[in-house]
C-alpha cells in the first residue's frame, strides 16, 4: 500500500506536467479526460519498474509523451475544438500575460508532435541533454531542432515580421 501512496504523492507534485501536455495534445474536454486517465494508468502500471535513475518528473514526462503519441497514432486527425483557456492559470496572472500564454500554446499546438514535445520540454526547463535522452535523439540534434522550432514559432506568432 505504501507504493500506492508514494505514487499518488509524486503524481500530485507533478500534476502540472500532465495537465500541460494533455492540454497541448487533446482536442476537447472529453479527449483531455481520456488522455489524462490513460497516462495515469500507464504510469501506475509502470511505477513498480521506476528505479529512480532519473527524476520522477523526467520519467513521468516520458510516460506522458509515449502514451500521447500512441493515442495519437490510433486516432484520426481532428481540429482543436476549444481553447486552452480553461487550463491556464487563473487569478493572479495579468490578462495580457494570460492572452500571450494562450496564444503561445495555441501556436505550439500547430507544430508536429515531436516538435511540440521538444519545445514543451525546453519551456519546462529541461536541458538539451535531458531532452535528447527523453526523445531519443542526439544532444546536437536537439539543439538544432529547438533553434528551428523557435524560428517557426516566431514566424507563426509574428507573420508580418520578416
Amino acid at each position: 500500500m505504501e507504493t500506492h501512496h508514494q505514487f499518488l504523492e509524486l503524481v500530485k507534485q507533478h500534476q502540472g506536467i500532465l495537465l500541460k501536455l494533455v492540454g497541448l495534445y487533446a482536442h476537447n474536454s472529453h479527449d483531455r479526460q481520456d488522455m489524462y486517465q490513460e497516462i495515469l494508468y500507464q504510469a501506475y502500471k509502470s511505477f513498480p519498474g521506476f528505479r529512480g535513475d532519473a527524476k520522477f518528473g523526467t520519467w513521468l514526462y516520458r510516460i506522458c509523451l509515449n502514451t500521447i503519441f500512441t493515442m495519437q497514432r490510433k486516432k484520426p486527425r481532428e481540429q482543436y475544438a476549444d481553447s486552452l483557456a480553461d487550463h491556464l492559470a487563473q487569478g493572479e496572472a495579468q490578462p495580457i500575460l494570460q492572452e500571450n500564454r494562450q496564444q503561445l500554446y495555441t501556436t505550439i499546438r500547430q507544430l508536429p508532435e515531436t516538435d511540440r514535445a521538444l519545445i514543451t520540454l525546453h519551456l519546462d526547463g529541461y536541458s538539451n541533454p535531458e531532452i535528447a535522452e527523453l526523445i531519443g535523439i542526439s544532444t546536437n540534434n536537439t539543439g538544432v531542432k529547438l533553434h528551428r522550432i523557435k524560428a517557426a514559432l516566431q514566424h507563426l506568432l509574428q507573420p508580418n515580421a520578416s
